[in-house]
């Protein structure tokens, strides 16, 4: 062993942060994400990336923000203050110039003039802090060129071979010039030259074109390794788009090698190919080099899951023998996912290095999360992926990611419990077809690797097995791949503690969620002393159990511990003043709750309605009034519906997040209980003419209610719109009944 290989496997892989900065183009609109996520003008998200333990970050000193009319007019004061703030917390830039754009409104990635203009700013930026040594001047040359010169998708909406390669070989080119131009400042200065990099498997029938996939992956850092010339693989793909071939072979005259290989792995990275689209839903098919096909991700389609990103920076090593880093690691999913998938990445990277290969880093992407990636940056919808940090909350909020990094960062021994699990690219359901069976090497990967074999696997232990609540979080648990016991009163009498002591024996839980209790309202009038047993005394016996040890905490209160005198939505801060017993019971629970746990978590939500049970609201007014009958509703009463599944979602979310005091979730628009049913049976396309409106005061409840009791949060607002509740929740009803029909012609059929 040589002193230069001793001394990589002697290097502990670093972690690394990132900021999602992209500002790309779309017709003539701008898409900032530093405008959306806030950092743009929240100067102490500095000392927040810094608590995380990162050693460097990629960081944003973009074109087209800094100089958007030419360098003359250059305004500095943005990373005039951000650069030296990193520096004297720790931490060092890598720094972006361009970040999936195109650069000023004056230019773009196919104007013969692109490279040489970013290689001015890249002198300018150079000559301003000449103390930068990390450089990404173009982030992700070959994806950006796809989407902006082969897909259409950006600027300059580009949808051929040679628009795709001219784009390419623009940013390429720009790179050189860059990093040339940053030399004769800086010649210490390093190249990060990053780029997607995932694997394509297929069926033999489409053997040829995934060949062809995974030789174009290559394509960035070839370019700039100098090894695009005759012998490539891609040769004559490449000059057959008509450009000239000098403009190839001056990459290999003028090579720049990066300093650091930076590899951007997503759930999306790996692909399957299928000749066969009649097994996939339309969204996936399509034609491309004359052949019709299915184009997946690998995890929706292959019955094995691929072994991630291990062999792929493996397979980097062998080809370019440069220093790697994993430079973007991020999954759009639950947070026990992004724990896991952050996990999973972390521990390929080690044992990759572990092995031979030079492996610097593995970066968390999207410290502040990212906006809209899922229709890829083309329309502002509010589509928000959290990271590290929420920035739906006043400030930025950490989530447990951020403790994870944390963890890793100081080497300290992992503690969430859901880190058990395996994520949902490796579990059984994840499928978008019939799975496929592969005939080619792909491994899979085992759990027992990273968590160990006799670990004892904690569960959710969750109250309120015969109620809406309960079943839902057990249902969800179940999709989400998190172990929980669902219990009902015979299991554990909450308001028992001795009976509450069995069960955390028993069940040796982290957390309790407590989704039992009284919900009668009217009955709570003539039944004080049970509500106030159950809603009350129960969960007070759980706080004190749970702080005795050591358990997280979540219960539920309601918006009936408002008084209704405000006209406009309560939030979590404004005092309460219940009506009627059941509202008492509930807030007088949660004082005991948090006086005893004040890290206890408390959820006030209202007007619950779901796919999974037929007694709520929004489900008995369709019934009724696609049955032509009449149903009444009040027109007085002001309420915030909640859609159950996106309840469930974000409590476990904030749950695992460790969150703590009272939380507002509810999808947020104020309605009245008639409005609610007009507008349920408007998106349905349900006849509401027999939708009797009339006060509350006709429908003799035997609890008051409050004529206003719509609840905001101060704190975030975590669940999506009502419409898209509601839409969400029509289509899941109409999926059952056709299920239902399909179910009883099959049965008939059979007959």
């Amino acid at each position: 062993m040589n002193e230069k290989t001793r001394h990589q496997l002697n290097r502990q892989v670093e972690l690394w942060g990132g900021l999602e900065c992209t500002v790309n183009r779309v017709m003539d609109d701008y898409f900032s994400q530093m405008e959306r996520n806030g950092h743009a003008s929240r100067r102490d998200d500095l000392e927040r990336f810094a608590s995380l333990g990162i050693r460097a970050i990629r960081y944003p000193v973009l074109w087209e923000r800094t100089a958007p009319d030419g360098l003359d007019r250059a305004d500095w004061t943005w990373p005039d203050e951000r650069l030296p703030g990193l520096q004297r917390l720790g931490i060092t830039p890598i720094v972006g110039l361009v970040h999936h754009g195109s650069g000023p409104r004056h230019t773009s990635l196919v104007d013969p003039g692109f490279a040489e203009q970013l290689a001015g700013f890249a002198r300018a930026v150079a000559q301003r802090y000449p103390w930068l040594e990390y450089y990404t001047p173009v982030n992700e040359p070959l994806t950006t060129a796809r989407f902006s010169g082969l897909y259409g998708v950006w600027y300059p909406h580009g949808r051929d071979e040679r628009t795709f390669i001219q784009a390419l070989l623009n940013q390429c080119r720009a790179v050189v010039l860059s990093m040339r131009a940053i030399r004769e400042v800086n010649p210490h200065a390093r190249l990060v030259q990053t780029d997607d990099l995932g694997k394509t498997y297929s069926t033999p029938e489409m053997s040829a074109l995934a060949n062809f996939y995974n030789d174009r992956r290559w394509l960035s850092w070839d370019l700039l390794c100098g090894k695009v010339g005759p012998g490539h693989a891609l040769w004559d793909y490449l000059t057959g788009t008509g450009i000239d071939p000098a403009e190839f072979l001056w990459f290999r005259d003028n090579p720049c090698p990066p300093d650091i290989i930076g590899v951007n792995y997503y759930i999306t990275s790996e692909r399957w190919l299928d000749h066969r689209v009649e097994r996939y839903p339309e969204r996936y098919t399509g034609t491309y080099r004359e052949l019709h096909h299915a184009d997946i991700e690998a995890p929706r389609a292959l019955a094995t899951p691929t072994p991630g990103i291990g062999p792929l920076l493996r397979e980097a090593w062998e080809r370019y023998g440069l220093p790697l880093a994993v430079t973007e690691a991020h999954i759009d999913a639950n947070r026990e996912d992004q724990l896991r998938w952050l996990l999973e990445i972390w521990n390929a990277a080690r044992e990759v290095q572990r092995n031979g290969a030079d492996v610097r880093a593995v970066t968390v992407w999207a410290l502040l999360g990212s906006y809209d990636w899922n229709c890829l940056v083309t329309e502002c919808k509010g589509y928000y992926e959290p990271g590290p940090f929420d920035v739906r909350s006043q400030r930025p909020r950490p989530t447990a990611v951020a403790n994870l990094m944390r963890e890793l960062s100081a080497g300290r021994e992992l503690s969430h419990p859901v880190l058990q699990g395996q994520g949902w690219w490796r579990r059984p359901g994840r499928f978008y077809c019939p799975p496929v069976a592969t005939s080619t090497a792909i491994a899979s990967i085992s759990a027992d690797r990273h968590h160990g074999k006799n670990q004892l696997i904690q569960p959710i232990l969750i109250t309120g097995a015969t109620g809406t609540l309960g079943s839902a979080f057990a249902r969800i648990c179940e999709t989400r791949n998190l172990a929980y016991r669902l219990v009902s009163r015979q299991d554990m009498d909450i308001a028992d503690p001795a009976s509450v002591e069995r069960a955390i024996a028993r069940y040796q839980p982290w957390a309790i969620i407590n989704a039992g209790g009284y919900v009668r309202v009217d009955e709570a009038e003539s039944d004080a002393e049970r509500c106030f047993r159950e809603n009350t005394h129960g969960a007070s016996v759980l706080a004190i159990a749970c702080i005795r040890h050591d358990i997280q905490f979540m219960t539920f209160s309601s918006d009936l511990v408002f008084d209704g005198s405000q006209q406009s939505p309560y939030v979590e801060t404004d005092n309460v003043c219940p009506l009627n017993i059941y509202g008492k019971s509930k807030a007088e629970a949660e004082r005991i709750v948090l006086d005893t746990h004040p890290a206890a978590l408390v959820i006030r939500t209202s007007a619950f309605f779901g796919p999974w049970d037929s007694h709520n609201f929004v489900t008995q007014a369709l019934k009724t009034l696609a049955e032509g009958s009449p149903f009444i509703a009040a027109n007085d009463v002001t309420v915030s519906p909640t859609y159950v599944p996106d309840l469930v979602h974000a409590c476990l979310d904030l749950l695992i997040d460790k969150e703590k005091g009272v939380w507002h979730l509810t999808n947020a628009q104020p309605v009245t209980w008639a409005d609610l049913a007009l507008k349920a049976s408007g998106m349905a396309g349900i006849d509401a003419s027999r939708l009797e409106a009339t006060s509350c005061a006709r429908l003799n409840h035997a609890a008051v209610r409050p004529a206003y009791s719509a609840l905001h949060s101060e704190r975030a607002i975590l669940l999506p719109t009502l419409d898209d509740a509601l839409s969400r929740y029509l289509r899941l009803r109409q999926q059952a009944v056709e299920e239902d029909y399909s179910g009883q012609a099959a049965h008939y059929g059979s007959s």
